[in-house]
């Protein structure tokens, strides 16, 4: 057979089932992931809980960081006046702490309040 100008030749190879198997396993991850009722509630829940603990306690820490600095100077270093002001300075952030906390979980639970009680009123009438 003569082979013209226009002709156009084409050659269809498979994908061998290994490669199916990995082209599978990367579409896979690249589709949206639906998650139970469950799930989300739980992770609505935490989206609700962490964010005023890691307020808290970054506040905690930093106080004591701050109050510990200061009782190293009256103690180690005998600068009383500069080691109390730090300590009294220190307890500032730790005693702002539980009032933070309680500020931000406020904020929170009202960001997410409808569409806990949407989802758990809903969890808790398919049980």
């Amino acid at each position: 057979m003569q082979k013209k100008e226009n002709d156009f030749e084409y050659t269809y190879v498979a994908p061998t089932q290994a490669e199916r198997k990995q082209i599978e396993r990367i579409r896979e991850s690249y589709l949206p992931t639906e998650e139970n009722a469950f799930a989300r509630l739980q992770n609505l829940d935490k989206k609700v809980q962490t964010p005023p603990m890691i307020t808290a306690l970054t506040l905690g820490i930093i106080g004591t960081l701050i109050f510990g600095l200061g009782l190293t100077f009256i103690l180690e270093w005998n600068g009383l006046m500069v080691g109390t002001a730090l300590s009294a300075l220190g307890l500032v952030p730790i005693l702002l702490a539980y009032p933070f906390y309680r500020a931000v979980l406020k904020r929170q639970k009202k960001k997410y309040a409808k569409e806990i009680l949407e989802l758990s009123e809903k969890l808790l009438k398919n049980s």
